[in-house]
């Protein structure tokens, strides 16, 4: 049996809420993720799922429990630590209006992971390929706009192109199709 991907172990995130009050956004969420599979989380609005995704790719301080990936435990892992990991898992944030910077052409956006992650072969010709791949086809007639020039959908595209250039290992999306049509 292979390695997973990820291993979650009762993850809790807990956010304080004043001097004596305490938000309990994670208690206790354990999941497995092996190469080449889906795993999804569903659940209720306010019920955690952004926070998940948000503490395993350490942008949220965890409370207790563990993560592990590819048998590594980053649960405490430094953000410089972090950044080799971060190109191979990648988030695709659920709300493209917020996500998005309205200064950054999509081309800018979508480029941006690459140059983070200090990849310099063939930058302009993975944007085409993310964007073809994330569907917004052919990529010329979007790669010089701005967001606001774009409908929510070829937005949401977007973010997943920036998403999928750096051809992560680990995709987590967070509510990913919430602003593309129903043909999708």
């Amino acid at each position: 049996m292979t390695e997973p991907l990820l291993q979650v172990d009762d993850l809790v995130v807990h956010y304080p809420a004043g001097r004596k009050r305490v938000v309990h956004a994670v208690d206790g969420v354990s999941l497995t993720v092996a190469p080449g599979e889906f795993v999804a989380l569903v659940g209720e609005s306010g019920c955690g799922k952004t926070t998940t995704a948000q503490a395993i790719m350490r942008m949220a301080k965890v409370t207790a429990g563990t993560i592990t990936y590819r048998g590594r435990d980053i649960t405490t892992f430094s953000q410089r630590e972090m950044r080799p990991i971060r190109h191979e898992m990648q988030l695709i944030f659920q709300d493209p209006y917020e996500s998005l910077d309205p200064r950054f052409r999509v081309r800018d956006t979508v480029i941006e992971p690459l140059q983070i992650h200090g990849v310099t072969d063939n930058r302009e010709e993975r944007v085409r390929a993310a964007l073809e791949r994330a569907g917004l086809t052919p990529a010329e007639l979007y790669i010089d706009r701005y967001p606001h020039e774009l409908s929510g959908g070829q937005r949401q595209r977007v973010s997943i192109a920036a998403s999928l250039v750096l051809e992560p290992t680990l995709l987590l999306a967070d509510e990913p199709v919430s602003m593309l049509d129903v043909s999708v």
